[in-house]
């Protein structure tokens, strides 16, 4: 069972690229613990001081890890010293996907493949 971490958080604008800039260390870290698929911090290009986040999980074990690891409390820590003003992360968990686009290159709504994964 695949897990999605996304969402946002709010910082002082002129402080939330230091924030991800700072905290570099803690997102390579997360990257190389097991069972990371995708773990992404970036700016919003239109909200100052908007951060968007993205994880891919492969399972709750490994999320859980995470949550016990140094790196997630190490980049808690780090946060905290740039102004967060709020946030709004989510976790979802899925069974089934599959690209976007079919063999046509059309983009597609349903799922449309019998091997979706």
């Amino acid at each position: 069972m695949t897990i999605i971490i996304a969402g946002t958080l709010d910082f002082e604008p002129d402080k939330a690229e230091r924030a991800i800039v700072e905290g570099r260390e803690f997102i390579e870290a997360s990257l190389r613990e097991p069972g990371c698929r995708y773990y992404a911090w970036t700016l919003d290009p239109l909200i100052p001081g908007r951060v968007y986040v993205f994880e891919e999980w492969e399972s709750q074990a490994a999320l859980e890890g995470h949550f016990n690891d140094s790196s997630y409390w190490g980049m808690r820590d780090h946060l905290g010293k740039y102004g967060l003003r709020t946030s709004s992360v989510k976790k979802y968990r899925f069974d089934v996907s599959e690209q976007v686009y079919d063999d046509k290159g059309t983009p597609r709504a349903d799922f449309f493949t019998s091997g979706a994964s």
